[in-house]
């Protein structure tokens, strides 16, 4: 592998994507998507429908793109067999966090990288039943899954949590990472991946795709990945 010789593009608006990021201490630009990002038709699992949407983001940047490597996610949260996405309103908010107040639910985030010169994705993992996304076929796609046990928050919690105007762009209408609400009572897994970006995938990802990660890059990755049950 070679240190970073093509940009690297994060096809993402998430701020908190781009500051976990920017810990591997890459050059990097931020695109966003165009897309709808509504859920893909039913008959996919959720692990599937991530992959989809992740690599639906991933393809559109690169289209626009003449070289570099794309790197898109998509994170959802699945309570039972019912997939959370982002939030419509303060309505649909309040009901997700009701829903998943003092229970147990699993986050998956799907990550995807695409090279822009060849606008196809690689192969870190096999393409799941039915195909790829469009013309082209699943490849260097990977996800990961945590499970997530939120605290038995009151009601005027949620109000207050949502009068921030705080979960109307996160899966699940929550941030783990939000230090006045503090939803979560605990997790099994992925921290980073619950935030919405699992770097220690995302490295495997990159040095799949050849790029060079330093160890001294990895000792700048934020403390909770020292306890990250992912192997890189």
């Amino acid at each position: 592998m070679t240190p970073l010789a093509v940009s690297l593009i994060l096809a993402s608006g998430s701020p908190r994507r781009r500051q976990l990021l920017a810990c591997l201490g890459l050059p990097f630009r931020v695109v966003v998507p165009d897309l709808d990002e509504d859920l893909p038709a039913t008959g996919l699992t959720p692990e599937q429908m991530a992959e989809a949407l992740a690599g639906a983001k991933a393809l559109a940047i690169a289209q626009h793109e003449g070289a570099g490597l794309v790197l898109a996610a998509d994170t959802l949260v699945i309570d039972g067999e019912t997939v959370l996405g982002k939030p419509r309103d303060a309505v649909e908010a309040a009901a997700m966090l009701r829903r998943l107040r003092d229970r147990e639910h699993r986050v998956i985030t799907a990550l995807a990288l695409v090279d822009a010169g060849r606008r196809e994705l690689g192969s870190a993992a096999p393409p799941p039943s039915g195909g790829g996304i469009g013309a082209a076929p699943l490849a260097l796609v990977d996800h990961v899954t945590t499970a997530v046990r939120m605290r038995a928050y009151g009601d005027d919690e949620i109000a207050a949590y949502i009068a921030r105007g705080e979960p109307f762009d996160k899966a699940g209408a929550y941030a783990i990472q939000d230090e006045a609400f503090r939803p979560v009572a605990s997790f099994d897994g992925c921290y980073c991946n619950v935030v919405g970006l699992p770097l220690r995938a995302v490295i495997r990802l990159l040095q799949q795709g050849g790029v060079d990660i330093t160890d001294e890059q990895l000792a700048h990755l934020p403390a909770e990945c020292a306890r990250c049950p992912l192997e890189v």
